[in-house]
């Protein structure tokens, strides 16, 4: 439900899924016109595990013992997804145009070179409610609301964060999408969130309607550019207890530490709300209220090799940054991979076995 803070300093449920550092993605600075990638990109893994592990095909987050249960709730089936962004706090029109690149590029309509995020989506699409019906692939831009003004202040919680929504859905004004929506807040560098850093760096639930008036999923993504790039934005910053022990930091796919960070916990939150809204579809463990989700038992993998601390078999272009999916209007990005239920592991379109 919440990707969270530090997961590299414990064990995913005690199994052979190691909880591994948050990944997040930023926002760019430079235009994709001035981007030149690299068609045949190299492929690198900064710290590969030995070939005992790196060889098995499920060792990527795998494992028997994941109870990965569906609980007879709805997923986001309606064709297309509505995703209403809610810009809280000041954004360069840079960062926005990224951000909006990533959600554009997850539908299967979107122009771009394998491996996609459209084919990343493909796996959240394989869940489904009891009828059968599989989680939409299309999703759509639905609204936007700038709230540059911080009319909530600039230090919030998860109550508060729903005052925020409840002002967008009366001025912006967004529809009362109960079946389709997914209120996605979007907090600048400069704003405080409850627990942000130190537990999570982003989360979903629902609204209460005595908070909103209705209940709607929505997710919170902070940036965390200025206030924790190393613990929200890794691999594109290191913490400093790793200095010379690890891996170091990787470049960027689009040059912005905070927002290229984000983006990978906005895709971590977009498909656990897709296949969980209401917090009584899809998840491991016994207690609704601290669920075990489809992006929460991949977390910090994002190729083949990865667990145990490696983030897995990516690519790097020409200028060095690191990448493991492609966008529309050729932008790059780095998105943690899935929990498939076909597979029952991990999964990504960039998996090289």
């Amino acid at each position: 439900m919440s990707q969270r803070a530090f997961p590299h300093l414990s064990f995913y449920c005690a199994l052979f899924l190691p909880l591994l550092f948050i990944h997040h993605v930023f926002a760019s600075t430079s235009s994709p016109q001035v981007q030149t990638l690299n068609t045949k990109p190299d492929i690198i893994n900064p710290k590969l595990p030995p070939r005992a592990l790196s060889s098995s095909k499920k060792f990527e987050g795998s494992s028997d013992l994941v109870q990965l249960r569906y609980h007879m709730g709805p997923v986001l089936s309606s064709a297309p997804i509505n995703i209403y962004l809610i810009w809280y706090g000041r954004w360069a029109n840079s960062q926005k145009l990224l951000i909006k690149d990533f959600i554009h590029s997850i539908s299967p309509s979107a122009v771009a070179a394998k491996p996609s995020v459209s084919d990343w989506w493909r796996t959240v699409s394989l869940y489904t409610d009891q009828t059968g019906a599989n989680v939409s692939r299309s999703v759509l831009i639905a609204g936007e609301y700038v709230d540059s003004a911080y009319s909530h202040g600039t230090g919030l919680t998860r109550l508060t964060i729903q005052q925020v929504i409840a002002s967008a859905v009366k001025s912006a004004p967004f529809p009362v999408d109960h079946k389709n929506g997914i209120y996605l807040i979007l907090t600048s560098q400069d704003v405080t969130m409850q627990d942000f850093c130190r537990a999570v760096c982003g989360f979903h639930y629902f609204t209460f309607p005595s908070m909103v008036g209705y209940t709607l999923p929505y997710a919170w993504v902070g940036n965390s550019g200025k206030q924790c790039p190393e613990v929200c934005a890794y691999p594109f910053a290191v913490p400093g207890y790793m200095g010379g022990g690890g891996p170091g930091e990787l470049k960027p796919p689009n040059g912005d530490v905070g927002v290229d960070g984000m983006i990978s916990v906005i895709g971590h939150e977009l498909a656990e709300l897709s296949s969980n809204p209401l917090v009584n579809a899809w998840y491991a463990g016994e207690d609704p209220t601290a669920p075990t989700e489809i992006g929460d038992l991949c977390e910090g993998l994002y190729g083949t090799g990865g667990g145990g601390g490696y983030i897995g078999q990516v690519m790097r272009d020409r200028r060095s940054r690191t990448f493991n999916l492609n966008g529309k209007r050729r932008r790059k990005f780095l998105v943690q991979w899935i929990w498939s239920p076909e597979l029952k592991a991990c999964a990504g379109p960039n998996a090289m076995d």
